[in-house]
């Protein structure tokens, strides 16, 4: 085997220029290929981060009627839909995928928040449990968070995240000082945001409308002054936190199937649903991904057109070659021997093309990648399977004139010139 290696290392160098041209095929699909896969992984990678944000691996469930969020505003607090009780939540965090969890209630406003004169437009106010923050992930940027007194002396006080803060106070100082949610007096304690700071990936002017709604301020309050301000107790929303990225579409909808299980509501399209960021960004990449797939196949047709320039050669390889069989096979070489020696060639060649390809490929994403802001992701399992695939595409493509060579008549062979 190794000595067929030397041998074809040798033909090709020989034969620079003719077997440069008859990789060419095998280069320009191999990085082709590479170029999209790269491509695609490194989109798919930017659509699930900018879906999933901080990367805090939290999945909201909420009430949901249809396959919309059901608004208690404006709709009421339906029948049959209970505030969630601890045993319920023990329930949730007793699930293995959940890291843990927390409730909370929100409401988006418009004219309910208000500092002095200047009111928080399109603003949000959630009502949390003392653990809220540490579970999802955010750190106090200046002042507090609520404390176990906050809850037990019923203290109007509110902590806010950088935009309703910047909203509100535009650039002062916040802490110590007073808001207005409902007309009832709020003192601000703290600023905080996660830990992990998200900053999308914008590209089109649909992606700056989708992540400016998206960061509206929100004002949190503890979650037993909501009845001080809105008159009722909702059913709250859940928040559960997972290890992994991965776990986030099962950690939800189990969270949501065992609230479902305490629902007696008569209308059947009301449940709990997870709001899973991440299934959406898998059918984002799906849609992604069937596209590229065909880009793929197309890309797939100059190996084809490769393949069919490496039996073109081998044949002219073997012509070229005839009396050197001839004398191989009149001092004994067997078939299995010529059969081999000619397969290595080829396999050979196209592996040099595959390698070649590769290279190309990753050079061309980079080059797409500064050119256009995409992102790429080079794979290196796509990039083995392309030289191992070139290999493939050698043997079979070399196949016939092999088997031509092996079987030549040693003594037409040597007559032949």
């Amino acid at each position: 085997m190794l000595e067929n290696i030397r041998l074809s290392f040798q033909g090709i160098w020989s034969h620079k220029m003719r077997s440069f041209l008859t990789m060419l095929g095998i280069i320009i699909g191999i990085a082709a290929i590479i170029a999209i896969v790269s491509t695609i992984q490194g989109t798919n990678e930017q659509i699930k981060q900018n879906l999933i944000g901080s990367g805090d691996n939290s999945v909201t469930v909420q009430m949901h009627q249809g396959d919309y969020t059901y608004e208690y505003n404006y709709n009421g607090v339906p029948e049959g839909v209970p505030v969630i009780s601890q045993e319920m939540l023990d329930e949730v965090k007793a699930i293995s995928e959940v890291k843990d969890a927390t409730l909370f209630l929100s409401r988006e406003t418009y004219n309910d928040i208000y500092r002095q004169n200047t009111g928080l437009s399109g603003g949000k106010v959630y009502g949390v449990e003392k653990d809220y923050f540490n579970i999802c992930n955010f750190i106090v940027t200046d002042g507090r968070v609520f404390d176990e007194k906050d809850y037990k002396n019923f203290r109007k006080v509110a902590v806010l995240d950088a935009d309703s803060a910047e909203a509100l106070f535009s650039g002062e100082d916040p802490i110590g000082k007073t808001i207005e949610i409902k007309q009832e007096p709020f003192v601000v304690i703290g600023l905080v945001e996660k830990s992990s700071k998200f900053e999308p990936v914008i590209n089109t002017i649909e992606d700056y409308y989708m992540y400016s709604q998206r960061s509206s301020g929100i004002v949190y309050v503890p979650s037993n002054e909501w009845p001080a301000l809105y008159g009722f107790d909702m059913p709250q929303n859940l928040i559960v936190t997972v290890d992994s990225t991965e776990d986030m579409t099962a950690a939800g909808k189990k969270s949501a199937d065992v609230l479902n299980g305490y629902l007696t509501v008569s209308d059947d399209t009301m449940k709990y649903k997870a709001i899973d960021l991440l299934e959406q960004a898998k059918d984002i990449q799906d849609l992604s991904q069937s596209t590229n797939m065909m880009l793929i196949w197309i890309a797939g047709i100059s190996l084809l057109v490769g393949g069919i320039g490496v039996m073109n050669i081998m044949l002219v390889s073997v012509t070229e070659r005839t009396q050197e069989i001839g004398l191989k096979k009149a001092i004994g070489a067997r078939k299995i021997r010529i059969l081999g020696q000619f397969l290595t060639e080829a396999a050979v060649l196209t592996s040099l093309g595959g390698l070649l390809g590769v290279i190309t490929g990753i050079v061309l994403a980079e080059v797409i990648s500064k050119l256009t802001g995409t992102p790429v992701a080079i794979s290196a399992p796509a990039a083995v399977a392309a030289v191992l695939f070139s290999m493939v595409i050698g043997i079979i493509f070399g196949l016939l004139p092999s088997y031509k060579a092996a079987n030549l008549n040693p003594i037409d062979a040597l007559r032949h010139e």
